[in-house]
């Protein structure tokens, strides 16, 4: 069973405009609603509530967000974690969780709402955290993992449900199965955040056109594309990448 750590735990949004900080204790990015977009120790990434983000000790990162976010920020000591936990967080910054771990955050992210928590919540729900982040750990290579690594490589083929579930020999109905299951959302709903993710950072790094983004990442035309950005984020992608630039150039 795990040690108890010792743990501090905040309620937080975030815009843009912070500049990046680092702190003598680890962190773990738990968001409950919205995106963020981090970035730690020169490694770029997005956290949501099926993607959490660890921040080691003494690492240097900036968050910001582009439309309505909340997440539990916690604060912890990694030195009083068992070992075996604190290096499977350390293996990299992103984590997915699965179906425990989400439950979990979604019941601090209640208990936090009604106001100052008694200190034998945190005491004991920060182990169980924990235990959960262990038991998440990456599962032998699978028909989801292979068919999530080929989209990752062509996010831009016309992907459909029924086209993901033969380019991995499943029926539509176990296909859907295997996303709830084990990424908690849906085959259309995780093909579209990643999309959009991939929209985002090469906003933010090229000068490509947004009409070539578009299509390179599988939106039928750049109107489709615009819609899917703005209904995630408020924004543009014209405005995306002028606000991704601004904030670049405050933080050199």
């Amino acid at each position: 069973m795990s040690l108890i750590p010792p743990a501090d735990l905040h309620l937080r949004s975030y815009g843009r405009g912070l500049p990046p900080d680092r702190h003598a204790f680890a962190q773990l990015v738990l968001p409950l609603s919205g995106e963020l977009l981090l970035d730690i120790d020169g490694r770029a990434g997005r956290a949501d509530p099926l993607r959490i983000a660890f921040v080691d000790t003494g690492a240097w990162h900036s968050t910001f967000g582009d439309a309505p976010n909340r997440s539990i920020i916690l604060d912890l000591d990694l030195g009083t974690v068992v070992p075996a936990v604190s290096e499977r967080l350390r293996e990299r910054q992103f984590h997915d969780i699965g179906p425990a771990t989400r439950k979990l955050v979604e019941f601090m992210g209640l208990m936090a709402d009604g106001g100052r928590l008694a200190p034998g919540v945190l005491h004991g729900w920060v182990p169980l955290l924990l235990d959960a982040l262990a038991l998440d750990a990456p599962r032998p290579a699978s028909r989801l993992a292979v068919l999530l690594a080929r989209i990752e490589a062509e996010p831009g083929l016309p992907w459909t449900t029924e086209s993901m579930a033969a380019a991995v020999g499943l029926s539509v109905s176990r296909l859907h199965a295997l996303f709830r299951e084990q990424l908690d959302t849906t085959p259309h709903g995780w093909l579209q955040a990643h999309r959009l993710a991939r929209v985002r950072e090469w906003l933010a790094s090229t000068e490509l056109p947004i009409a070539e983004l578009a299509l390179r990442a599988g939106f039928s035309e750049q109107s489709a594309l615009t819609r899917a950005l703005r209904k995630a984020s408020g924004l543009t992608p014209a405005a995306y990448r002028r606000q991704s630039r601004e904030n670049g150039s405050t933080r050199q």
